[in-house]
């Protein structure tokens, strides 16, 4: 949709587009740019758009499952051939480089196509009964009205591993994308519909949480929430669905550590940490954020870490040169500098970085920055900094570095780096962390597998893979018996 050359982004409510409050879409790399005009939907919209969903859900859920599988199918050959232009608008929105961006869209396309797949498994199980004549079964059928509430930090990927097993196992969805990437969440809708999704089955509210956030998560007719976003918000959504009933999965924060034992390959382990810290700016859940480095080595590695977080090129992130984009917002960037403030004054040791690109215009962009010599109580050491900022700290050996590494509230991602096969078996079981690496970067994921986190990273679900059925989902058990 589009006004000019300016396109509109708005709510889209048992098959409209709707209208609301207007406020601008802007580039975090040029915030003079407008990228979109958003279209900010109210409380009485999301009421709507629930009633919506609810309405539709009879019929989608008789739809035969491969069916749906269809049409998500259909969807993902739609968003594949809109990959670039797609990409490229999201880059400009969010930040995110463009190969980053682009491949962010395609990874969308692939976990369209696997729910797809999955609508063809089997849905449920026979049993053997005590009785001769009883047919003993149970199987999954859809929940019904599931809230999908989604972050901007990946803005089609987190929304498509939601919504796509939501609908391929036959529950309608009311979608609140973040406020900051709107025209990313309608290029998406744009899509499946496209693909064929009857009108009400996917309802989106693209509108602030503190005009719509209780309208939907309080809402009656709601049956689950999907929610990813920060802890404060999710544990105050999970305490209202808890007096209500309502099915919740929580996807937070994580404070991820990267240990480097002193047998690592240096080259290796610098440039997989440099990647986990530092690309989308450092903005994801699963970011490297503290770096655990045995003593004996330290010297070398940091030195490696440092000389690459200065020599990746930050800027503009449809410049195909460009490793590290701005961060999304000036609250965020506001945010980020805090921090820094806070670590010079407790004695950080800043071996690159530190401060504002201010050569690179009013952009949010922060350098690449590595911090060490800070106090194991530092707040840059125990909170989320959601920038692309590595804190390091020293070990001495392999059983400090485990402690250290999960002194931590948070449990998401954890990364390991070594030679040692025995060193790696301890660590994958020692580590409290839903998601746990071996000479990779903490962060990415494969959709594939089960995908969430420990302590206060998560409420205890997994999502993704096989494993999404699980919360989407709930079992009926019928027994049959002849009639004498």
């Amino acid at each position: 949709m589009t006004s000019g050359q300016i396109p509109i982004a708005r709510s889209f409510v048992a098959g409209e587009w709707r209208d609301g409050a207007p406020a601008p879409d802007l580039n975090p790399a040029r915030p003079s740019e407008v990228v979109a005009e958003t279209r900010l939907a109210d409380a009485a919209l999301a009421a709507e758009a629930v009633q919506a969903a609810r309405a539709a859900f009879p019929g989608w859920r008789a739809m035969p499952p491969p069916a749906r599988g269809e049409i998500l199918r259909r969807s993902a050959g739609v968003l594949e051939r809109r990959a670039e232009d797609v990409g490229r608008e999201f880059a400009r929105e969010e930040g995110k480089t463009l190969a980053e961006a682009v491949g962010e869209v395609r990874r969308a396309v692939a976990i369209l196509r696997y729910y797809a797949a999955q609508t063809l498994e089997p849905d449920g199980e026979t049993y053997p009964s005590a009785s001769p004549s009883m047919l003993l079964y149970a199987r999954r059928e859809p929940l019904g009205v599931v809230l999908a509430i989604t972050p901007w930090n990946f803005p089609i990927a987190i929304p498509a591993w939601k919504i796509a097993p939501a609908l391929a196992y036959g529950n309608t969805v009311v979608w609140k994308p973040a406020e900051l990437t709107p025209l990313t969440s309608v290029r998406l809708l744009e899509s499946l519909r496209e693909g064929g999704l009857p009108d009400g089955v996917l309802n989106l509210v693209v509108g602030r949480g503190s005009a719509v956030g209780d309208a939907l998560t309080g809402h009656p007719e709601v049956d689950a929430i999907t929610f990813t976003g920060s802890n404060a918000v999710g544990r105050a959504i999970q305490r209202k669905a808890v007096e209500l009933g309502t099915k919740v999965q929580l996807e937070l924060g994580g404070k991820n550590p990267a240990v480097v034992l002193a047998d690592a390959d240096l080259d290796h382990a610098a440039n997989q940490v440099a990647r986990g810290a530092f690309l989308s700016a450092g903005q994801k859940c699963t970011a490297t954020s503290r770096v655990i480095v045995d003593r004996a080595i330290a010297g070398a590695f940091l030195d490696r870490l440092a000389s690459l977080a200065g020599s990746w090129k930050l800027g503009d992130p449809l410049d195909p040169e460009t490793r590290v984009g701005p961060v999304v917002s000036e609250p965020a960037l506001r945010s980020i500098l805090g921090y820094l403030d806070e670590g010079r004054a407790g004695g950080g040791e800043f071996l690159v970085g530190g401060d504002r690109a201010d050569e690179l215009g009013d952009g949010y962009f922060v350098r690449p920055t590595v911090i060490s010599s800070l106090n194991r109580d530092s707040r840059l050491l125990r909170e989320e900094i959601f920038g692309p900022v590595a804190v390091t700290l020293e070990s001495d050996g392999f059983e400090e570095a485990v402690t250290l590494a999960n002194d931590t509230p948070f449990g998401l991602s954890a990364s390991l780096f070594t030679r040692d096969l025995g060193a790696a078996l301890r660590f994958a079981q020692e580590i409290r962390a839903g998601v746990v690496k071996v000479n990779q970067e903490s962060a990415g994921i494969e959709f594939q597998a089960p995908f969430g986190g420990m302590k206060q990273s998560s409420s205890g679900s997994r999502e993704q893979g096989k494993v999404a059925r699980e919360f989407f989902t709930q079992w009926k058990t019928v027994y049959v018996d002849r009639a004498p």
